[in-house]
């Protein structure tokens, strides 16, 4: 699966082809180009719940332009807001806003997008419920809809123990490339 280009969402479900025409409609990937965007998170994998937002990641080398382009594209969009995030391994630009029934999460890094933990975990999920099958993925969704985040639900249902960001990621040392 090539997640890098969005075009599996319009052959995907009814949550998926939404999201697909969201996106495209509203430019909001072709808008990023510039610094490699991927759509990560559980819409892609086939996991998400009834408020699942759109989780999009960039890379950035010059976080004043990321910013900028973000306020000038995106301000204009239901409850926007935008603001630094300096809890990740390095420093992140946020942008929150609204756009139909969805909510949408722009995360910019200066680390390459196919390098960002986000991505891994994705990619590293996907893996599992693929090899795991349909009743696994119907539990994780059932731990998502109890208010569990994916990554202690992957956790949970593994039986692995300590951070579940951290154990998920140990699972695969996929690098990105």
């Amino acid at each position: 699966m090539d997640f890098k280009d969005i075009v599996y969402l319009n052959s995907g479900n009814n949550k998926q082809k939404k999201a697909f025409k969201v996106l495209t409609n509203n430019k909001i990937i072709s808008s990023l180009k510039d610094f490699s965007p991927i759509l990560i998170g559980t819409i892609p994998i086939n996991i998400a719940i009834e408020n699942s937002d759109l989780d999009i990641i960039c890379h950035f080398t010059d976080e004043n332009y990321f910013r900028k382009l973000l306020i000038e594209k995106f301000s204009n969009y239901e409850k926007f807001k935008i603001y630094e995030n300096t809890s990740q391994e390095s420093l992140a630009i946020v942008a929150n806003f609204f756009i139909d029934d969805f909510e949408i999460e722009i995360f910019g890094q200066d680390i390459p997008t196919s390098q960002q933990r986000g991505y891994l975990h994705m990619l590293i999920e996907h893996r599992i419920l693929l090899e795991k099958g349909n009743d696994f993925r119907k539990r994780i969704i059932k731990l998502k809809e109890q208010g569990y985040k994916t990554e202690p639900a992957f956790a949970h249902e593994l039986g692995l123990e300590g951070d579940p960001y951290e154990a998920v990621l140990s699972l695969d040392k996929y690098n990105g490339d």
